[in-house]
């Protein structure tokens, strides 16, 4: 017999160099492209982050609560005036007497650790760690899209998407609670995605249900307990729902997702009762895993409130979890009947449109580049391009899903995930049309929605197997759209951060009347 030919040993020496350099570009890139991002949104969300220097719409609630949190445990009353003497580092109108606050702690808690670090006093102080999670978010939807579709590509045109939205930048400029909530929630699906990862090989593997080449179909299948990213997920969603209870939504919807994968995955393997399975099985331990590591969080957020005397409703009851029920009845009645007008409300279905952003700030009156009627306005409109095409991008997802479902197609889970995170972030305001709520609450969609454009962009660009014309093609017009996103956001920079602007300048980027 002939020996097989071999390369040269300085060709192998070479194609092993190659190889090693690849691997270590690889390895460079898994860190150094997540850095930049986020240093990249740092900075959008930190420069002149003490711009406006007064309490900007309901920072007036949530900073002076998180200074009395951070003074007395709790959330105290404020006398008359309290808001200018604040401005100016004067927190003497601060009482003792508990207020009604209708928001858990845990987000306002974590404003007070800024002025913690920079006094009461510092416009910087009140959004530093706001800014800070907003920047993080940025890296979160980076390790989300990597963990769900392994592209280092996706994740990066996701991160910088997220990096450059209006929307996102404002509410992390601003000392309100739904940057924090979309923090938590984002990180509540990213431990699901960590814990399909690790299971779905297992549910899926026959052998793990006890089936054999040759034995019977099981009729049940195993049940996991060591689900570790459950528990965290359950962390994480009680952490949302701690700073505010929209949080539960995503409980409620990651839970139901559980089951549902875990039933399909049991249909693969061939366990033939696989829905019961899933939900009368593995449901009451992934709810075990899940729910009680979300109540012990949600409870932990109150312990300020626990460990004083002098909270609202504290002496309801001898028996403190009695009292903060009794309390919770309250806000329950506060959130149900809150149906008042406000100019800048815009119920849940004008959402996807963006018929009505909230202009959280309003300033300027000097002259500027030679003009004499100026403005400065903060607003909480999106990117108008990256928005209508993300809500674009998940009404085709939709339809490619409900298409996989129907074909058995197992990339079509890909696009579950987006669709469960708008689900749980939009459909219940749907559900409650009489409430008084904003378009700003949309940020928490913002990721799930930028999540979903980058799967399209993955579509339009080509799959590897396609040919080179038609993946030539597709990346022009991934490279147009991303080059008009950057554009935009560039031209609407200026009211997101509150610049001072000609007022005629200001009117361009008002495209739709309610934008005013």
């Amino acid at each position: 017999m002939t020996a097989p030919l071999l390369p040269p040993v300085e060709q192998r020496s070479t194609a092993a160099e190659r190889l090693r350099d690849s691997i270590r570009r690889s390895r460079a890139a898994s860190w150094l492209i997540p850095l930049l991002l986020t240093v990249f949104a740092g900075i959008l969300r930190l420069t002149n982050l003490g711009h406006p220097g007064t309490l900007a719409f309901d920072e007036t609630y949530y900073v002076k609560d998180a200074w009395s949190l951070w003074t007395l445990g709790y959330e105290g009353t404020w006398d008359s005036g309290a808001n200018e003497m604040f401005a100016d580092g004067d927190t003497s109108a601060l009482t003792a007497t508990g207020s009604f606050v209708v928001h858990p702690p845990l987000g306002k808690w974590i404003i007070a650790l800024g002025m913690g670090l920079l006094g009461p006093g510092s416009s910087v102080g009140w959004r530093l760690t706001t800014a800070l999670i907003g920047t993080a978010t940025v890296l979160l939807l980076y390790l989300v899209t990597r963990t769900l579709t392994r592209s280092t590509t996706l994740a990066t045109l996701a991160g910088l998407f997220l990096a450059v939205d209006g929307l996102s930048i404002v509410m992390s400029r601003i000392a309100l609670l739904d940057a924090t909530l979309t923090f938590f929630i984002l990180l509540g699906f990213w431990f699901i995605l960590l814990d399909r990862r690790r299971t779905m090989p297992l549910l899926e593997d026959p052998a793990t249900h006890g089936l054999t080449d040759d034995g019977p179909l099981p009729m049940w299948g195993r049940v996991l307990w060591r689900r570790p990213w459950v528990v965290a997920a359950g962390v994480a969603l009680g952490a949302a729902a701690a700073v505010k209870w929209s949080g539960l939504y995503a409980l409620a919807a990651l839970g139901l997702y559980l089951v549902v994968t875990d039933a399909l995955a049991r249909r693969r393997a061939g366990v033939l009762l696989w829905p019961t399975d899933a939900a009368f099985r593995q449901g009451p331990v992934s709810f075990l895993l899940l729910v009680p590591a979300a109540l012990l969080t949600y409870l932990a957020s109150w312990t300020g409130w626990f460990v004083t005397a002098g909270g609202y409703d504290r002496a309801a009851s001898d028996n403190p979890l009695v009292a903060l029920w009794k309390y919770h009845e309250s806000i329950l009645g506060f959130h149900s009947g809150l149906t008042s007008g406000h100019p800048y409300a815009s119920a849940a279905w004008e959402w996807p449109l963006l018929l009505r952003p909230t202009a959280v700030w309003v300033g300027g009156d000097e002259t500027c580049f030679g003009s004499d009627h100026c403005i400065a306005v903060i607003s909480t409109v999106p990117n108008p391009v990256l928005w209508y095409l993300g809500v674009a991008a998940a009404v085709w997802l939709l339809y490619r899903f409900a298409l996989g479902l129907i074909e058995r197609r197992p990339m079509s889970w890909t696009y579950a995930i987006p669709l469960v995170g708008l689900a749980a972030t939009w459909i219940p305001w749907l559900l409650i049309p009489n409430r008084t709520v904003f378009q700003f609450y949309t940020v928490a969609m913002v990721p799930f929605l930028v999540l979903a454009l980058v799967l399209a962009l993955r579509e339009l660009a080509g799959r590897a197997d396609a040919p080179l014309s038609r993946r030539q093609s597709g990346q022009r017009v991934v490279a147009v759209v991303v080059g008009v996103i950057l554009a935009v956001s560039v031209f609407f920079y200026p009211s997101w951060v509150g610049m001072t602007v000609p007022y005629d300048f200001w009117l361009i980027h008002n495209w739709l009347p309610g934008w005013v």
